[in-house]
């Protein structure tokens, strides 16, 4: 990977939509990840969540992005308009199937021993669509921000053309291969 990066990496999505995957591909890319390890792998990620627990608190205190140009860093699609404007971004947006994501979130919450029916299933849906549609308009609105969308079921059926797609979207010399080979395609457990 090149030192000219001038901007920070961002990947991005809905909760369980494969930004953990997106994440090690990068990573294996040439990307240094901002990450802290607090989360720990576990059944529902093996490989590990590749999270940064400041994110969670950008409100407060977002100092740390503008030092984190050149890294990749996860962020949940609620949290991306938190990110300060001063800093150009070039984010990637993972997209699954609704179905696939609200199975994979109550498959995690029975593990955790909630109730995965508290909420209704198609009612879940029907919100993910409305905030994904409008954190599309609004991401292609900003100026500082460069999004590409990607589709998680295309990526563990064809990593190899994905990775080349996501490396040119960079464009600072990522290793695709490296890339390609980071996906693991027994994790796609949850399927439409």
């Amino acid at each position: 990977m090149h030192d000219s990066v001038d901007f920070v990496a961002v990947v991005s999505g809905l909760p369980r939509s494969g930004t953990s995957m997106m994440m090690r591909m990068l990573t294996a890319g040439g990307f240094p990840p901002v990450v802290d390890h607090e989360r720990e792998p576990n059944d529902d990620n093996p490989l590990g969540y590749f999270e940064f627990e400041p994110v969670k608190a950008l409100k407060e205190d977002d100092s740390w992005v503008a030092k984190s140009t050149g890294q990749v860093v996860k962020v949940i699609y609620k949290l991306v308009y938190d990110l300060p404007i001063d800093v150009p971004y070039r984010i990637v947006f993972l997209q699954r199937d609704l179905g696939e994501v609200v199975a994979s979130q109550e498959k995690m919450l029975e593990r955790e021993g909630l109730d995965p029916n508290a909420v209704d299933r198609d009612l879940m849906i029907k919100l993910f669509q409305g905030e994904v549609f409008d954190f599309q308009k609004w991401a292609r609105a900003q100026r500082n921000i460069e999004i590409l969308f990607v589709d998680y079921s295309t990526i563990v059926t064809d990593p190899a053309s994905s990775a080349a797609r996501i490396a040119e979207f960079f464009d600072c010399g990522l290793d695709v291969q490296a890339m390609a080979e980071a996906v693991d395609p027994t994790l796609y457990r949850n399927r439409a």
